[in-house]
Protein backbone atom coordinates (compact mmCIF):
# COMPACT_ATOMS: atom_id res chain seq x y z
CA UNK A 1 0.00 0.00 0.00
CA UNK A 2 1.75 3.39 -0.91
CA UNK A 3 0.46 6.29 1.03
CA UNK A 4 0.57 10.30 0.11
CA UNK A 5 0.46 12.98 2.30
CA UNK A 6 0.74 16.49 1.27
CA UNK A 7 1.05 19.91 3.66
CA UNK A 8 3.36 22.38 5.24
CA UNK A 9 6.34 20.27 7.50
CA UNK A 10 8.38 23.42 9.97
CA UNK A 11 10.97 23.68 12.68
CA UNK A 12 10.22 23.44 15.77
CA UNK A 13 11.82 25.06 18.34
CA UNK A 14 11.15 23.98 22.22
CA UNK A 15 12.82 24.94 25.08
CA UNK A 16 14.23 21.81 27.61
CA UNK A 17 11.65 19.37 29.03
CA UNK A 18 8.87 21.73 30.91
CA UNK A 19 10.40 24.97 30.53
CA UNK A 20 9.16 28.21 29.90
CA UNK A 21 10.27 29.91 26.64
CA UNK A 22 13.84 31.01 27.56
CA UNK A 23 14.09 29.76 31.12
CA UNK A 24 17.15 28.75 29.67
CA UNK A 25 19.31 29.94 26.31
CA UNK A 26 18.38 26.80 25.29
CA UNK A 27 16.03 25.86 21.91
CA UNK A 28 15.78 22.14 20.64
CA UNK A 29 15.67 22.24 17.26
CA UNK A 30 13.65 19.47 15.02
CA UNK A 31 11.17 19.00 12.79
CA UNK A 32 7.24 18.57 12.67
CA UNK A 33 4.14 18.85 10.85
CA UNK A 34 0.55 17.32 10.67
CA UNK A 35 0.86 15.50 7.40
CA UNK A 36 4.59 14.89 8.21
CA UNK A 37 4.38 13.56 11.13
CA UNK A 38 1.57 11.03 9.79
CA UNK A 39 4.00 9.80 6.47
CA UNK A 40 6.72 9.00 9.41
CA UNK A 41 4.10 7.00 11.63
CA UNK A 42 3.15 4.97 8.41
CA UNK A 43 6.56 4.25 7.29
CA UNK A 44 7.64 3.60 10.52
CA UNK A 45 4.50 0.44 10.57
CA UNK A 46 6.21 -0.74 7.61
CA UNK A 47 4.35 1.10 4.50
CA UNK A 48 5.08 3.25 1.46
CA UNK A 49 4.75 6.73 2.80
CA UNK A 50 5.52 9.37 1.05
CA UNK A 51 5.39 13.33 1.60
CA UNK A 52 4.59 15.74 -0.64
CA UNK A 53 5.42 19.96 0.30
CA UNK A 54 7.37 22.86 -0.59
CA UNK A 55 10.22 23.87 0.85
CA UNK A 56 13.13 26.45 0.25
CA UNK A 57 16.04 25.53 -1.75
CA UNK A 58 18.62 26.07 0.91
CA UNK A 59 20.48 24.02 3.90
CA UNK A 60 17.52 23.62 6.69
CA UNK A 61 15.29 22.35 3.53
CA UNK A 62 17.96 19.72 3.17
CA UNK A 63 18.33 19.11 6.69
CA UNK A 64 14.56 18.59 6.94
CA UNK A 65 14.63 16.34 3.60
CA UNK A 66 17.38 14.36 5.14
CA UNK A 67 15.30 13.55 8.44
CA UNK A 68 12.64 12.17 6.86
CA UNK A 69 14.24 10.10 4.41
CA UNK A 70 16.50 8.89 7.97
CA UNK A 71 12.20 7.32 8.45
CA UNK A 72 12.21 5.60 5.33
CA UNK A 73 9.59 8.58 4.19
CA UNK A 74 9.67 9.00 0.11
CA UNK A 75 11.19 12.59 -0.68
CA UNK A 76 11.46 12.63 -4.18
CA UNK A 77 8.39 14.18 -5.05
CA UNK A 78 9.38 17.92 -2.62
CA UNK A 79 9.16 21.05 -4.93
CA UNK A 80 10.97 23.87 -4.19
CA UNK A 81 9.96 27.17 -3.76
CA UNK A 82 11.06 30.93 -2.79
CA UNK A 83 10.34 32.00 1.18
CA UNK A 84 11.26 30.57 4.31
CA UNK A 85 11.06 27.19 5.91
CA UNK A 86 8.21 28.27 8.42
CA UNK A 87 8.94 27.86 12.75
CA UNK A 88 6.73 27.11 15.49
CA UNK A 89 7.59 27.70 19.48
CA UNK A 90 6.66 25.11 21.74
CA UNK A 91 6.43 25.34 25.40
CA UNK A 92 5.43 22.02 26.87
CA UNK A 93 2.48 22.20 30.05
CA UNK A 94 2.55 20.74 33.09
CA UNK A 95 -0.10 19.51 35.35
CA UNK A 96 -2.32 22.69 35.39
CA UNK A 97 0.04 25.13 33.49
CA UNK A 98 -1.22 24.14 29.93
CA UNK A 99 1.28 23.50 26.77
CA UNK A 100 1.82 26.98 24.52
CA UNK A 101 2.33 27.10 20.77
CA UNK A 102 3.55 30.30 18.83
CA UNK A 103 3.35 30.18 15.00
CA UNK A 104 6.23 32.17 13.02
CA UNK A 105 5.50 30.71 9.27
CA UNK A 106 4.23 33.92 7.61
CA UNK A 107 5.93 34.05 3.81
CA UNK A 108 7.04 30.44 3.70
CA UNK A 109 7.81 28.32 0.90
CA UNK A 110 4.01 26.54 1.06
CA UNK A 111 2.41 29.70 1.87
CA UNK A 112 3.42 31.56 -1.73
CA UNK A 113 3.07 28.05 -3.69
CA UNK A 114 0.43 28.19 -6.26
CA UNK A 115 -1.55 25.09 -8.15
CA UNK A 116 0.58 24.01 -10.69
CA UNK A 117 3.88 23.99 -9.30
CA UNK A 118 3.70 19.94 -8.35
CA UNK A 119 3.12 17.08 -10.95
CA UNK A 120 -0.14 15.18 -9.45
CA UNK A 121 0.19 12.80 -12.16
CA UNK A 122 3.79 11.76 -10.62
CA UNK A 123 2.74 11.98 -7.14
CA UNK A 124 -0.25 9.77 -7.50
CA UNK A 125 1.02 7.25 -9.74
CA UNK A 126 0.61 4.06 -7.81
CA UNK A 127 -0.53 5.68 -4.88
CA UNK A 128 -3.28 3.63 -2.89
CA UNK A 129 -4.49 6.91 -0.24
CA UNK A 130 -4.08 10.07 0.11
CA UNK A 131 -3.89 12.50 3.34
CA UNK A 132 -4.03 16.00 3.91
CA UNK A 133 -5.16 18.29 7.10
CA UNK A 134 -7.20 21.61 7.56
CA UNK A 135 -3.75 23.32 8.54
CA UNK A 136 -2.21 23.80 5.48
CA UNK A 137 -5.76 25.51 3.59
CA UNK A 138 -5.25 27.62 6.85
CA UNK A 139 -1.97 29.44 5.86
CA UNK A 140 -2.74 31.53 2.85
CA UNK A 141 -5.30 31.50 -0.13
CA UNK A 142 -2.96 29.78 -2.44
CA UNK A 143 -2.10 27.12 0.00
CA UNK A 144 -5.90 26.32 0.13
CA UNK A 145 -6.01 26.39 -4.38
CA UNK A 146 -2.85 24.07 -4.15
CA UNK A 147 -5.26 22.01 -1.40
CA UNK A 148 -8.08 21.52 -3.27
CA UNK A 149 -6.22 21.04 -7.09
CA UNK A 150 -4.73 17.94 -5.05
CA UNK A 151 -7.50 16.58 -3.55
CA UNK A 152 -9.34 16.85 -6.61
CA UNK A 153 -6.49 14.87 -8.46
CA UNK A 154 -6.30 12.16 -6.32
CA UNK A 155 -9.57 11.79 -7.03
CA UNK A 156 -9.82 11.81 -10.48
CA UNK A 157 -6.70 9.53 -10.06
CA UNK A 158 -9.09 6.98 -8.42
CA UNK A 159 -7.38 7.47 -4.69
CA UNK A 160 -8.76 7.16 -1.37
CA UNK A 161 -8.63 10.25 0.02
CA UNK A 162 -8.48 10.95 3.97
CA UNK A 163 -8.33 14.23 5.68
CA UNK A 164 -8.07 15.68 9.22
CA UNK A 165 -9.97 18.76 9.43
CA UNK A 166 -7.46 20.24 12.12
CA UNK A 167 -9.28 23.71 13.49
CA UNK A 168 -5.55 25.96 14.22
CA UNK A 169 -7.87 29.17 14.72
CA UNK A 170 -4.12 31.34 15.21
CA UNK A 171 -4.12 30.14 11.33
CA UNK A 172 -7.15 32.02 9.20
CA UNK A 173 -6.21 34.99 8.68
CA UNK A 174 -6.55 35.76 5.02
CA UNK A 175 -9.62 36.74 4.87
CA UNK A 176 -11.46 33.45 4.81
CA UNK A 177 -13.30 31.70 7.53
CA UNK A 178 -12.74 28.20 8.56
CA UNK A 179 -15.79 26.99 6.89
CA UNK A 180 -15.64 28.81 3.78
CA UNK A 181 -12.67 26.73 2.69
CA UNK A 182 -13.16 23.26 4.37
CA UNK A 183 -16.78 22.98 3.57
CA UNK A 184 -15.88 22.69 0.03
CA UNK A 185 -12.68 20.54 0.36
CA UNK A 186 -14.33 18.11 2.62
CA UNK A 187 -16.31 17.05 -0.20
CA UNK A 188 -13.68 15.44 -1.98
CA UNK A 189 -13.02 13.38 1.10
CA UNK A 190 -13.55 9.65 1.68
CA UNK A 191 -12.73 9.42 5.14
CA UNK A 192 -12.47 12.23 7.88
CA UNK A 193 -10.70 12.88 11.48
CA UNK A 194 -11.72 15.43 13.86
CA UNK A 195 -12.39 16.27 17.14
CA UNK A 196 -15.62 18.09 18.36
CA UNK A 197 -14.36 21.51 18.02
CA UNK A 198 -12.92 20.48 14.66
CA UNK A 199 -16.26 19.63 13.38
CA UNK A 200 -17.79 22.89 14.88
CA UNK A 201 -15.31 25.69 13.76
CA UNK A 202 -14.69 23.95 10.43
CA UNK A 203 -17.75 22.50 8.83
CA UNK A 204 -20.38 24.98 11.01
CA UNK A 205 -21.78 21.17 12.68
CA UNK A 206 -22.83 21.58 16.60
CA UNK A 207 -23.79 19.53 19.36
CA UNK A 208 -24.95 19.53 22.84
CA UNK A 209 -21.72 18.01 23.65
CA UNK A 210 -19.29 20.05 25.92
CA UNK A 211 -15.39 19.51 25.03
CA UNK A 212 -14.43 21.83 28.03
CA UNK A 213 -16.08 19.65 30.49
CA UNK A 214 -13.39 16.70 30.52
CA UNK A 215 -16.57 14.58 30.45
CA UNK A 216 -17.69 12.70 27.27
CA UNK A 217 -21.02 11.35 26.00
CA UNK A 218 -20.41 8.84 23.68
CA UNK A 219 -24.53 9.10 22.21
CA UNK A 220 -23.53 13.30 21.51
CA UNK A 221 -20.99 12.01 19.58
CA UNK A 222 -22.84 9.04 17.73
CA UNK A 223 -25.63 11.61 17.17
CA UNK A 224 -22.76 14.73 15.90
CA UNK A 225 -21.46 11.62 13.26
CA UNK A 226 -24.86 11.49 11.99
CA UNK A 227 -24.95 15.57 11.09
CA UNK A 228 -22.03 14.87 9.91
CA UNK A 229 -22.70 11.99 7.17
CA UNK A 230 -26.08 13.85 6.53
CA UNK A 231 -24.49 17.08 5.60
CA UNK A 232 -21.64 15.22 3.88
CA UNK A 233 -22.87 11.99 1.71
CA UNK A 234 -19.22 11.81 0.49
CA UNK A 235 -18.05 10.69 3.54
CA UNK A 236 -17.87 6.95 4.29
CA UNK A 237 -16.48 6.80 7.72
CA UNK A 238 -16.05 9.24 9.89
CA UNK A 239 -13.50 8.92 13.14
CA UNK A 240 -13.95 11.66 15.96
CA UNK A 241 -10.98 11.38 18.57
CA UNK A 242 -12.55 11.95 22.29
CA UNK A 243 -9.85 13.47 24.59
CA UNK A 244 -11.01 13.77 28.16
CA UNK A 245 -8.11 16.80 29.72
CA UNK A 246 -7.69 16.54 33.68
CA UNK A 247 -4.79 18.59 33.18
CA UNK A 248 -1.53 19.16 30.75
CA UNK A 249 -0.24 15.95 32.21
CA UNK A 250 -3.29 13.79 32.42
CA UNK A 251 -5.52 12.76 29.56
CA UNK A 252 -8.29 10.16 29.01
CA UNK A 253 -7.91 9.55 25.54
CA UNK A 254 -10.58 7.42 23.26
CA UNK A 255 -12.12 7.33 19.93
CA UNK A 256 -14.97 6.75 18.12
CA UNK A 257 -15.60 5.67 14.49
CA UNK A 258 -18.85 5.80 11.58
CA UNK A 259 -19.37 4.23 8.69
CA UNK A 260 -22.97 5.06 8.49
CA UNK A 261 -24.36 2.14 9.80
CA UNK A 262 -22.63 1.40 12.96
CA UNK A 263 -20.90 3.43 15.79
CA UNK A 264 -17.70 2.28 17.19
CA UNK A 265 -16.50 3.36 20.70
CA UNK A 266 -12.51 2.49 21.52
CA UNK A 267 -11.62 1.21 24.91
CA UNK A 268 -10.16 4.24 26.80
CA UNK A 269 -6.72 5.14 28.03
CA UNK A 270 -5.80 7.14 31.40
CA UNK A 271 -2.49 8.73 30.05
CA UNK A 272 -0.70 9.72 32.72
CA UNK A 273 2.80 11.92 32.75
CA UNK A 274 2.51 12.74 29.50
CA UNK A 275 5.93 13.76 27.78
CA UNK A 276 4.54 15.43 24.80
CA UNK A 277 0.88 15.90 23.74
CA UNK A 278 2.05 17.63 20.04
CA UNK A 279 1.65 14.75 17.26
CA UNK A 280 -0.82 12.63 19.09
CA UNK A 281 -3.58 13.77 16.58
CA UNK A 282 -1.04 12.88 13.06
CA UNK A 283 -0.89 9.42 15.21
CA UNK A 284 -4.39 8.75 15.59
CA UNK A 285 -4.94 9.15 11.68
CA UNK A 286 -1.95 7.49 10.95
CA UNK A 287 -3.06 4.57 12.79
CA UNK A 288 -6.20 4.06 11.43
CA UNK A 289 -5.03 4.34 7.67
CA UNK A 290 -3.27 1.40 8.80
CA UNK A 291 -5.16 -0.27 10.57
CA UNK A 292 -7.66 0.13 7.91
CA UNK A 293 -5.63 -1.57 5.61
CA UNK A 294 -4.13 -4.03 8.20
CA UNK A 295 -7.51 -5.41 9.93
CA UNK A 296 -10.31 -6.77 8.19
CA UNK A 297 -12.79 -5.38 11.45
CA UNK A 298 -13.19 -1.48 11.58
CA UNK A 299 -13.04 -2.16 15.11
CA UNK A 300 -9.32 -3.43 15.21
CA UNK A 301 -8.52 -0.78 13.17
CA UNK A 302 -9.84 2.05 15.88
CA UNK A 303 -8.11 -0.09 18.37
CA UNK A 304 -5.12 0.28 16.97
CA UNK A 305 -5.10 4.10 16.07
CA UNK A 306 -6.30 4.62 19.50
CA UNK A 307 -3.04 2.21 20.86
CA UNK A 308 -0.89 4.06 18.70
CA UNK A 309 -1.59 7.71 19.34
CA UNK A 310 -1.68 6.57 23.40
CA UNK A 311 1.90 5.46 22.60
CA UNK A 312 2.86 8.19 21.16
CA UNK A 313 2.09 10.63 24.07
CA UNK A 314 5.24 9.02 25.73
CA UNK A 315 7.75 10.21 23.08
CA UNK A 316 9.36 13.74 22.68
CA UNK A 317 9.05 15.25 19.38
CA UNK A 318 6.42 15.57 16.64
CA UNK A 319 7.35 11.65 15.32
CA UNK A 320 5.70 8.92 16.38
CA UNK A 321 9.02 6.61 16.97
CA UNK A 322 6.90 3.44 17.35
CA UNK A 323 6.51 -0.23 15.88
CA UNK A 324 3.54 -2.44 14.45
CA UNK A 325 4.69 -4.74 17.46
CA UNK A 326 4.84 -2.14 19.98
CA UNK A 327 0.85 -0.54 18.88
CA UNK A 328 -0.25 -3.99 19.20
CA UNK A 329 1.25 -5.37 22.44
CA UNK A 330 -0.50 -2.51 23.78
CA UNK A 331 -3.77 -3.45 22.20
CA UNK A 332 -3.72 -6.77 23.89
CA UNK A 333 -3.49 -5.35 27.07
CA UNK A 334 0.47 -4.91 27.80
CA UNK A 335 0.41 -1.52 29.14
CA UNK A 336 2.78 -2.38 32.31
CA UNK A 337 5.89 -0.22 31.47
CA UNK A 338 7.32 -3.58 32.38
CA UNK A 339 11.08 -3.79 31.55
CA UNK A 340 11.84 -5.77 28.28
CA UNK A 341 14.55 -8.33 28.45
Amino acid sequence: MRIVTFGEIMLRLKPPSAERFFQSPLLEATFGGGEANVAVSLANFGLDASFVTVLPKNDIGEACKGELRRFNVDTKNIASGDGRMGIYFLENGANQRASKVIYDRANSSIAGAQPGCIDWDTVFSGADWFHVTGITPAISQSAADLTLEAMTRAKKAGVKVSMDLNYRKNLWKYGKSAQEVMRELVKYADVCIANEEDVQKSLGITNEADITSGELDAKQYEALCKKVFAAYPNIEMLAITLRESKSADYNGWSACLYDGKEFLLSKKYEITDIVDRVGGGDSFCAGLIYGLFAYEDKRDALSFAVAASCLKHSISGDFNRVSVKEVQALMGGDGSGRVQR
